[in-house]
């Protein structure tokens, strides 16, 4: 394999590693960055004392960022080290240490006294430290077990025999490590609640305490403070007079201050509203906003050359993001991963609608069977566990468990339209059970139950992936739920200067030069997605944005150098599709 770089890799820093603020809805004034040099070891033994050489969090060992290059085995633990003072004055009344996500099974140790464990390697995890910390100083040890994909865990793309749509695995601490100190009654969290019609927003504020604290909320748009609003409880609604909407044309953000007893944070959020609802035609559209809304947009994994799932800085998440924007297209399907809340934060600011896929696990490996029968148009019922993977329970219990923390975790996010739980029967079960958990927890964005194959007629969305055949969708599919081509295109060019893999590639179909592969592209659009937007199709993903280690049907290659579609090309390609798609429910 050929090892690539990005530019922001090959210009890393190492002093300063994803040094910005990691929760940008919570912002405090404390925070210290725990990223950097750490000492590590990988052994077959758990309390192993040893130290093997440097690596650099949060980049996983099996990165060459990491400085480390490394696999580690199912039956190995992954030994970090690092001796942490604390500034002068950082220490107030509580200690919390955060973590980004560590994959899969955390132990973490302060001064070797075990205070967490955390099961789940996408999802973030923090805990009080301030009862086990003297004098400023403490040692933070971090053990970590990674099984990947021997078992039912959580393990989005990565398979240890990768190849194909399956990718490199990587274990251990993959994002930010931080700490932030805080007064004895301070904002656990915050849930945000906008009310588009009735121009309000709502803040819960969540703590530990049963005392009655008083706040003060600021909000700020575009830097002018608009209203200054006491509150004595637990809540706080705003009424927003002149409100600017949030869209990907116009993304309008409030920005928001809160000083509640000796606690001071900031944050933001969008005012948005997203709904399935039939047009006047009797076709179920996606509404933003109020209005009908046509969603064209590319799957994105999130995977880099040189991190991983982890990106080597702050400027290659937006450059992804921007590019996308440039091609014409308004939202992303993020592939079987949890990002930074960064991420998410760049798609509020830059006016990026975002579907958020679940991470997948299951004992199953082969996904051809599944794959056949959605082309023949058979849909198993997914309470047969043996045939998706899932005959273990406590699998499918831990598969809930994370749920929840992902949607706990991205609850607040503006951009977030749609979740999809499960993608082409990898891991499925009970899917429209699963709808149910997910709509209770969450009733303001919709929901593709099952993506691509093995419907089981719920959720929002008639959801469909088609790569080897030409795809229709019946107009009167789109009377019960909305159109929705998932997953398309996937078409191939290998540019062997940037390809991971110069000998082996995966495609859904191969073209041999960058001419080829834009007029291929271009036809596909003109001659299948046009005719179909008069049937009521009403959201589109074309696979990808990137290649990735075999798979080379980007628009970008692995590393981001080249643009292997023509940007003006699918700008006019996505101009048209909204055209079209004003057309057919304007008649």
């Amino acid at each position: 394999m050929k090892q690539l770089f990005t530019k922001w890799g090959k210009n890393l820093n190492k002093d300063q590693i994803l040094s910005e603020y990691p929760r940008p809805q919570l912002v405090r004034d404390s925070y210290l960055n725990l990223n950097g040099e750490w000492d590590y070891a990988i052994s077959k033994e758990e309390d192993y004392s040893g130290i093997d050489g440097k690596i650099l969090v949060p980049f996983s060992p099996e990165s060459v960022l990491s400085g480390v290059n490394r696999f580690v085995k199912p039956d190995d633990f992954l030994i970090y080290h690092k001796e942490v003072v604390l500034p002068e004055g950082f220490l107030k009344d509580k200690l919390i240490l955060h973590f980004g996500a560590v994959d899969q099974e955390a132990k973490v140790y302060i001064n070797d006294e075990l205070v967490k464990c955390h099961l789940g390697g996408f999802t973030p995890f923090k805990v009080d430290i301030e009862n086990y910390v003297e004098n400023n100083h403490f040692s933070l040890k971090v053990v970590v077990n990674d099984i990947t994909d021997t078992s039912f865990r959580q393990t989005g793309k990565q398979r240890i025999k990768r190849g194909g749509i399956f990718y490199t695995p990587q274990s251990g601490i993959w994002q930010t490590v931080w700490l932030e100190s805080v007064p004895e009654n301070y904002i656990k969290d915050i849930l945000i609640t906008t009310d588009f019609d009735a121009f309000k927003a709502k803040i819960k504020i969540i703590k530990d305490t049963e005392e009655v604290i008083s706040g003060k909320i600021k909000l700020i748009f575009k830097n002018k403070v608009i209203l200054e609003q006491d509150f004595q409880n637990d809540e706080v609604e705003i009424k927003i007079l002149d409100m600017k909407s949030w869209t990907p044309e116009s993304p309008n953000l409030y920005d928001f201050e809160i000083s509640y007893g000796n606690d001071l944070v900031r944050g933001y959020f969008g005012m948005r509203k997203f709904e399935r609802k039939p047009d006047k035609n009797g076709i179920m559209r996606f509404y933003l906003n109020n209005k009908p809304y046509f969603l064209s947009g590319v799957l994105d994994q999130g995977y880099y050359p040189d991190g991983l799932l982890t990106n080597p800085s702050d400027e290659a998440h937006i450059y992804d993001i921007l590019t996308m924007k440039d091609y014409g297209f308004n939202f992303l399907r993020k592939h079987i991963k949890i990002e930074s809340l960064r991420w998410y934060y760049h798609c509020d600011r830059l006016g990026m609608i975002v579907w958020q896929d679940m991470i997948n696990g299951s004992t199953s490996k082969d996904v051809k069977v599944h794959h056949v029968l959605s082309m023949l148009n058979i849909n198993l019922n997914d309470k047969y566990y043996a045939f998706f993977g899932r005959k273990d329970k406590p699998g499918r219990i831990q598969y809930m468990i994370e749920l929840d923390e992902m949607l706990n975790y991205l609850k607040n996010i503006t951009c977030i339209s749609t979740w999809v739980p499960f993608n082409e029967s990898w891991g499925q079960f009970h899917a429209l059970d699963v709808e149910r958990h997910v709509r209770k927890f969450d009733s303001t964005r919709l929901i593709d139950h099952a993506s691509g194959w093995s419907d089981r007629k719920g959720g929002d969305y008639h959801s469909r992936h088609f790569y080897f055949k030409k795809f229709s969708f019946p107009i009167k599919k789109a009377k019960k739920r909305i159109l929705a081509l998932t997953e398309f295109g996937g078409y191939s060019l290998r540019l062997r200067e940037h390809s991971f893999n110069p000998e082996d590639i995966f495609g859904y179909k191969i073209y041999n030069t960058e001419k080829e592969l834009n007029n291929a592209v271009e036809a596909l659009y003109v001659d299948q997605v046009y005719p179909q937007i008069k049937n009521g199709l009403n959201v589109l993903v074309y696979t990808q944005v990137s290649d990735v280690e075999d798979e080379v049907n980007g628009f970008l290659t692995y590393d981001r150098e080249i643009l292997k579609i023509d940007i003006d090309m699918m700008k006019k390609i996505n101009k048209a599709l909204s055209d079209k798609f004003t057309e057919s429910f304007e008649k």
